[in-house]
């Protein structure tokens, strides 16, 4: 059983500036894939960015440019760099990995373990 949980969520002018992390419990934390999804109210769960084992990665169109996905496998931690905010990236943001490899990276049903959510406000 893997048990995520993420942190660095807050309040945050357009422009801005977040990094979320999330620390995972599990000894072959190295072999997961990992990645980020939001919610944003009155919407589906939506793809963020993904990071492969094999650290290939990959982001939503919405968030190129603008967001990086890195993970620390030594510290167990993925992270999730936010630049350059704007207000439609307010959701709540939850981590998530998989054991196994197959599947789209940006599928809700294709991830194993979620984290509980942290909340990202970005006003305008």
């Amino acid at each position: 059983q893997v048990q995520l949980v993420e942190s660095g969520g807050g309040l945050v002018q357009a422009g801005g500036s977040l990094r979320l992390s999330c620390v995972a419990s599990g000894r072959i934390f190295g072999r997961y894939d990992v990645g980020w999804f939001r919610q944003a109210p009155g919407k589906e769960r939506d793809f963020v960015a993904a990071l492969k084992w094999s650290r290939e990665s990959t982001l939503a169109d919405s968030v190129k440019g603008r967001f990086t996905i890195s993970r620390d496998n030594a510290k167990n931690t993925v992270y999730l760099q936010m630049n350059s905010l704007k207000p439609e990236d307010t959701a709540v943001y939850y981590c998530v990995a998989r054991v196994g490899t197959i599947g789209a990276l940006d599928s809700v049903a294709n991830y194993d373990y979620w984290g509980p959510g942290t909340q990202v406000t970005v006003s305008s």
